[in-house]
């Protein structure tokens, strides 16, 4: 399974950049494969809060445009939200402390532990992930 990282997301659709065209064909590509994809719940908040913050840089969008995105990729049959199971915590809490992940870093911490839970390797082009032990994750930017 590919777990998608929001700042895949953010390049493809908002974040003017080098990157930008890139990320946008890979995630057309994605998501139009036969390849299961997971998105974590934190990771299409995020998407939201961030593209539609008139306060950030990029390109911002409608709360309607935003929403119908995130509908589209909902709708690929490959295409899964990913939510903790049972075991969660025993994950998350080693992604935290084996991981040293603090402050904003906790949210990386719970998409690593979601990603692991569901045997995906997670594609981002944030460094940050190398700090989880266990962890797979790919940056298709690079």
């Amino acid at each position: 399974m590919i777990v998608i990282d929001v700042n895949l997301l953010l390049y493809a659709y908002s974040v003017p950049s080098p990157r930008q065209e890139k990320a946008r064909m890979w995630l057309e590509s994605t998501l139009s494969s036969d390849e299961p994809i997971g998105l974590p719940w934190q990771v299409i908040s995020a998407f939201i809060r961030i593209v539609t913050n008139p306060k950030l840089p990029g390109l911002r969008r409608s709360l309607e445009e935003a929403t119908g995105v995130v509908s589209e990729w909902l709708r690929q049959p490959n295409v899964q939200v990913l939510t903790p199971g049972e075991g969660h915590w025993s994950l998350l809490r080693r992604m935290v402390v084996e991981g040293q992940a603090s402050g904003d870093l906790v949210s990386d911490a719970q998409i690593a532990a979601l990603t692991i839970e569901y045997g995906g390797v997670l594609y981002t082009a944030d460094r940050d992930f190398a700090r989880f032990p266990g962890l797979r994750w790919v940056n298709p930017l690079s």
